[in-house]
């Protein structure tokens, strides 16, 4: 007879632990078990079955592996939360007996000081790892920077992580790390590439931000307490990889006036280290080289082992290649063709290739975009990512309004080495034209000051563009026209560099021309054409309806889809004759597959008109426009005739498309049959949602083509 299993010995309920269980053997509060569940990261886990798990007749709601509960017994943040609370034991104890000095005298020295160093080595075996984690890390340290000061939030906290921002940006800055950035109504996104790691966070916007009640900010502040300590380690790595002191000297005078990054100076490494490098690898070279020549008797009498002589000869040529000269050259022709322009792929030879995705740009052209110019920004503008990416970009040369914060390239607008003005101003309708004046003005005791500029002026030679000019030639990674973002312009589309659009969805920068389908406008004419006819027939009665049928029957307005059974001259065929006819061809439809289609049939059998000549067509249409005008409606158009041909021509084309596709759809199983069912739905869906738009853009340009012409 088989052993008994025991109940709760295995399966859910041994892989899984209530939260409830965990807090008790780990005889820690709520509240520092959730510190450290996020410090580790330990998250809640979802069962199969809740009520296997739980071992009880009411299923708990949060479980945990049984694992993660017991490798959290060995953490040492188990100990420094024991003496925390034995520390506050200390103070509430002072604090009854009113001895208050010795209260702040234990909270100044004998205090706890948790250190996360080691989860940070621990979570992140390679620095790799760590990037891939600071989309998040990012998101959050920017949030609480532009937090304003409470109770929850203190001024220190958001200070530190103002800084490391800051930090962080300068990075980004002078590696030309930067690739994107958009802007959304939740805030603005960047993107950087950071040792092939594509970094995506938010940055709000500094708008004064209100405090509601209902989140946890001890949840958040644990987050952010964590999320400090790991972008400082990944800022001083990235700080040391470049040859930079971390941490940059901070002017807190500077940060108070509004400098931001300009707060900070940057310094590289002292040669005195490097040169102490060099003479440490030579010093070392030496002593392989002399312990090898004082032990070539040992060597000779076989007391060293062939590992150990390999590893001296390794030592040698490691310090000796610095050294080498005949290795120069090719190390320069390696460095050269590392440091080259990226390649970029051709077209494929066919259209049914597929299509390489192009590389993109590097940080040398990432660098040098605006390179060249200077630009000054208004007061208006904001200044704070409009210098981040201006800087990131290669330019060195800002400016903007003293009332804008301090470390500005310039405070004068009328500067004659400005190139480019970003304004946010509605359009003027008076301007002044002044000429740039590189002088300042004297003002005595107070010394040269910026000359005021009036309102309603510019001046020439300066280019004038909105804040979005400079998100666009970013993610297009080109300098773009700037008379389409000029003040008070209609600006272009402000699309998200991430998502491309895919086949039949509506694609804003494209043409209405090359987007829609054959014959689509001329649907959309003959549908506004017709809303209108029936309104005046409605008001104006049958007189309408009489010179709407004769001038349909010349073609003048073109016929509806609908009327299918209708020939070239308006002569309907009978139903009965038309259903007889469909019968035959169905039965003959095998037989008939080598004959010449209708379609293949020469255009001018469908074309023919009767023996009606052109000056009698002519007289014609001359009378039905003096009808026309008579009973009020608009003159026929000539031209609409040609108009319903090809749009008639595109519906016999997509016909004779849907009924092949129908043709291959009966051939499949009914399996194959579903899955092209939803393809097609989901298709179809694409295509009216992109039909909608283009339908509604469509109308916009029609009606800004109207206003303009009048």
């Amino acid at each position: 007879m088989g052993k008994i299993k025991k109940k709760g010995t295995s399966g859910q309920a041994k892989n899984f632990i209530t939260r409830t269980q965990a807090v008790r053997k780990l005889q820690i509060t709520l509240p520092d078990f959730r510190r450290l569940c996020i410090f580790k990261g330990i998250y809640p886990r979802e069962p199969g079955n809740k009520k296997k798990a739980s071992k009880s007749s009411t299923p708990s709601t949060t479980f945990y592996y049984t694992r993660d509960i017991q490798y959290l017994l060995h953490e040492p943040l188990l100990r420094k939360f024991r003496e925390h609370k034995a520390f506050a034991k200390k103070i509430r104890k002072a604090l009854g007996r009113n001895e208050v000095s010795d209260a702040a005298r234990l909270e100044r020295i004998h205090k706890p000081r948790l250190s996360l160093d080691h989860i940070i080595k621990e979570r992140y075996p390679t620095f790799v790892d760590a990037l891939r984690d600071l989309d998040d890390a990012l998101s959050t340290l920017f949030l609480f920077a532009n937090l304003p000061s409470t109770v929850a939030v203190p001024n220190k906290t958001i200070a530190l992580c103002q800084r490391l921002c800051l930090e962080f940006q300068h990075y980004l800055i002078v590696s030309h790390s930067l690739r994107k950035s958009f802007l959304s109504i939740k805030g603005i996104y960047y993107q950087a590439t950071i040792q092939g790691q594509d970094i995506l966070w938010l940055v709000p916007y500094q708008f004064v931000q209100r405090m509601t009640g209902d989140i946890d900010f001890r949840i958040m502040g644990t987050f952010v307490q964590f999320y400090t300590t790991l972008l400082g380690f990944v800022n001083f790595r990235l700080y040391t990889s470049i040859g930079l002191v971390y941490p940059p000297k901070f002017n807190a005078s500077s940060d108070e006036r509004g400098g931001e990054l300009r707060a900070f100076t940057l310094e590289g490494k002292p040669i005195s280290t490097e040169i102490a490098q060099v003479d440490e690898t030579r010093e070392t070279s030496n002593i392989a080289t002399v312990e090898t020549n004082g032990d070539a008797s040992n060597i000779q009498n076989g007391s060293r082992t062939t590992e150990d002589i390999e590893s001296v000869v390794k030592q040698i040529a490691a310090a000796e290649e610095p050294h080498d000269v005949t290795n120069t050259e090719e190390n320069v022709e390696v460095e050269n063709i590392q440091d080259g322009a990226i390649d970029v792929f051709d077209a494929p030879i066919s259209a049914d290739a597929d299509i390489l995705t192009q590389p993109g740009p590097s940080a040398d052209t990432a660098g040098s975009l605006f390179a060249p110019f200077t630009f000054f920004l208004s007061r208006e503008t904001p200044r704070a990512p409009l210098e981040f990416l201006l800087r990131s970009f290669g330019c060195n040369r800002i400016g903007w309004d003293l009332v804008s914060g301090d470390g500005a390239y310039t405070n004068s607008e009328s500067d004659a080495s400005i190139t480019h003005q970003v304004v946010d101003r509605p359009p003027q309708p008076v301007e002044t034209v002044i000429e740039p004046d590189s002088d300042m003005e004297d003002d005595g005791e107070a010394g040269p000051q910026p000359r005021v500029i009036p309102p309603r002026t510019k001046i020439p030679g300066r280019i004038y563009v909105q804040p979005q000019w400079v998100w666009d030639c970013i993610n297009e990674g080109k300098l773009l026209r700037p008379d389409l973002y000029a003040p008070g312009a209609e600006l272009p589309p402000h699309l998200s560099p991430w998502v491309k659009p895919g086949r039949g969805q509506y694609d804003p920068t494209v043409p209405l021309v090359e987007q829609e389908r054959e014959g689509e406008a001329e649907e959309e004419v003959e549908n506004e054409e017709a809303e209108e006819d029936e309104t005046m027939i409605g008001t104006n009665g049958t007189a309408l309806q009489s010179v709407r049928e004769k001038q349909a029957r010349l073609g003048a307005f073109p016929a509806d889809e609908e009327d299918e059974g209708d020939d070239d001259n308006g002569m309907q065929v009978a139903l009965d004759e038309s259903s007889e006819d469909d019968d035959q061809e169905a039965e003959t439809e095998e037989v008939e597959e080598s004959k010449p289609t209708e379609e293949e049939k020469p255009q001018e059998e469908d074309e023919w008109g009767g023996f009606e000549s052109e000056s009698e067509n002519e007289d014609t249409i001359h009378q039905l426009e003096l009808e026309a005008e008579a009973a009020g409606l608009p003159p026929p158009n000539r031209s609409s005739s040609q108009a319903s041909q090809r749009r008639k021509a595109a519906a016999k084309k997509r016909r004779a498309e849907e009924e092949e596709l129908e043709r291959q759809r009966m051939m499949m199983s009914r399996k194959k049959r579903k899955t092209l069912d939803k393809v097609l739905h989901s298709r179809r869906k694409t295509d009216e949602e992109a039909l909608k738009l283009r339908t509604k853009k469509r109308r916009i340009e029609k009606g800004r083509n109207g206003v303009s012409a009048s």
